[in-house]
Formats: structure tokens, sequence, C-alpha cells
């Protein structure tokens, strides 16, 4: 199969879908190797890059989504009625950054870091689907470790984790020392 072709077959699939679909998963459901869903993905990059379109094709991770470019979607909440999300507080944002840098995390890792109860956030994060089980530890208790989603991915912009901005280095951070002295 030509890569148009395939393209077209791939454009069906992830619109029928409407979430991410991992490369193995078209691949699979499409009898063709990762290479020629690759090929063909860039043939869809390259159609919807023009202004004409109002649909892109995302990468997050090892998954594929269709999805409305940034420029449209004020104009697709109003035709859905779909009211903004409020605004995610300090501590869920701090939540996050210590889940995407450290995943897969336990909620005890994230209060040992924070300092404070984050029960409540990481639960609030996960019913928001940026946060999600990523199974459980072999230690006592069986503790669940958690891992961003796709949706976070998309929420931050992010093709993948390697987007991230890096970390300071430890000798460009303060210490509690350093503010003592000050």
């Amino acid at each position: 199969m030509d890569h148009k072709r395939l393209a077209a077959h791939i454009e069906a699939v992830l619109f029928a879908s409407g979430e991410p679909l991992s490369a193995d998963k078209l691949c699979g459901a499409l009898a063709v190797t990762k290479k020629d869903l690759l090929a063909a993905a860039a043939v869809l990059d390259e159609k919807y890059s023009s202004d004409e379109s109002g649909i892109e094709l995302l990468r997050l991770e090892d998954s594929l989504q269709l999805a409305v470019k940034k420029d449209f979607s004020t104009e697709v909440k109003a035709a859905l009625e779909i009211k903004k999300g409020a605004a995610l507080s300090p501590a869920a944002m701090e939540v996050l950054t210590v889940a995407a840098y450290n995943q897969p995390v336990t909620k005890a890792f994230i209060e040992h870091v924070r300092g404070v109860d984050s029960s409540g956030v990481v639960n609030s994060l996960v019913e928001k689907d940026l946060l999600c089980e990523a199974g459980r530890l072999d230690l006592p208790g069986r503790p669940v470790a958690y891992r961003t989603t796709d949706n976070f991915l998309r929420a931050f912009g992010l093709s993948s984790l390697a987007d991230l901005p890096p970390l300071p280095d430890r000798q460009e951070q303060l210490t509690f020392d350093d503010t003592i002295e000050e």
C-alpha cells in the first residue's frame, strides 16, 4: 500500500477513535511496519500543515492522535459548549512536576518531596486525567504508583516527557544553608 493510501487509513482510524492510539496498535490493525506507519504519518503532517486545515496530527510519546489546531479551539469550545477548565493550583503544579520528572511515583514520595499531605491533590489530578495509576509497587502495603497521562502531554503542549525543560544543576540551586547565611 502506498503511503498516501495508508495515510487515509490512519486518518480514518484516528478520527473514529478520538483517542491517542499507539504505533504498535496502529501497525497491528493496519498490518504495516512502523517505518511505513511513520512515513504515512509524515504525509498527514504535510496535509495538515496548511492554513486550510483545522486539524493536526499529535505525537504523544509513541502514540498518534488527531486534534483541533489551537487556532480553532475557541470556536470548537463555543460550538460544543465546553467550559474553560479552571487553572491548576500551585499545589497541583508541584505534584505534576514531581510526578513528571520522577515517574512512576507514589503518594508517599510526592508527600516526602513536598513536605505536606498530597492525597487530595493527587486524587484531583487523577480525576482530571492528568495522572493515572501505573500499577502497584512490590513493597509492604503495595502502594499505588502514578504517572502522567497523554492528556498531561496534550495540556502542556508536549510530544513526550523528553520535551520537559531540564532541571537545574545542583550547583545552581539554593540550599537551606544558603538562605540562612543571607
